[in-house]
């Protein structure tokens, strides 16, 4: 396999991953009266509630007291961006090939497949979270920062280790249903070790090290970096978390499809 070929492949399936993700976005909201509204309106009552409450219920902690009430909340919403994403896929990649079992198995599937359509079905509403994230910036701040032209070299790494981690799951999943049930438990009690309601600056340093083995926690704060703060991600965390993510990405694709023909038994 040359590093190429998981791009190829998908490439010569864009027709059939095309077909597959409009016809899942247009199920979402179908039979509702406001349609894609609702993409819209969850996000933008969730960041207006985090700014409400931290305004006046909670109070903002005092290592972001400096940066106040309305970028702490978008702080917080950027964390809950990038672990929503990973989590969606987290629940849904153990059971994606039983869900689609019967046209595994009476055709000649490329299963592979569903891992693209998957998130990018998810990054499509992760976007619309993104959009809503830059108005309300553009609202408090009358300006977005410069490094927000980085965006894609932070996005980019992120959705080829989503794209990993959904085949990954995927495989495991279809040996036995216990890697959904695990799922379910752990990843809850992962959101309270990613950085969202916190920084990484806010862990003792003694504790740092540990932190970052968390390349979710890794992305959110290099999120925050070129879209709030406007300043450059540690080149060492950047390096080692795009250096993992690529390992994690043509790992688990070399994994799928070694054990791709074995899961029509199973499944």
């Amino acid at each position: 396999m040359n590093l190429m070929t998981p791009f190829d492949n998908a490439w010569h399936y864009r027709e059939l991953i095309r077909a597959v993700v409009r016809r899942e976005l247009a199920v979402r909201f179908r039979g509702s009266i406001l349609g894609w509204i609702w993409a819209i309106f969850g996000p933008l009552v969730m960041l207006s509630a985090y700014t409400i409450i931290f305004s006046n219920a909670v109070g903002v902690p005092a290592s972001a007291k400096g940066a106040g009430v309305g970028t702490y909340a978008l702080s917080i919403f950027t964390g809950l961006i990038v672990f929503n994403l990973f989590s969606e896929l987290a629940y849904r990649s153990p059971g994606m090939l039983h869900e689609h079992a019967g046209v595994i198995k009476k055709s000649i599937f490329p299963s592979e497949t569903l891992a693209w359509t998957a998130t990018i079905r998810a990054a499509v509403y992760a976007a619309i979270s993104l959009g809503v994230l830059a108005v309300f910036e553009l609202a408090l701040t009358f300006w977005l920062p410069p490094t927000v032209l980085l965006l894609p070299f932070v996005i980019g790494p992120f959705f080829l280790f989503l794209l990993g981690t959904s085949w990954f799951l995927m495989a495991l999943g279809s040996f036995t249903r216990d890697v959904a049930h695990l799922m379910i438990s752990i990843v809850p009690v992962f959101m309270f070790a990613t950085p969202i309601f916190y920084s990484i600056e806010d862990v003792p340093p003694h504790l740092r090290l540990y932190v970052h083995f968390n390349p979710i926690g890794n992305y959110v704060e290099m999120l925050r970096d070129v879209l709030l703060f406007n300043r450059l991600p540690s080149f060492a965390l950047y390096a080692g978390t795009v250096g993992l993510s690529l390992f994690v990405f043509y790992f688990s694709y070399r994994f799928f499809m070694q054990y791709k023909a074995v899961f029509v038994d199973v499944i």
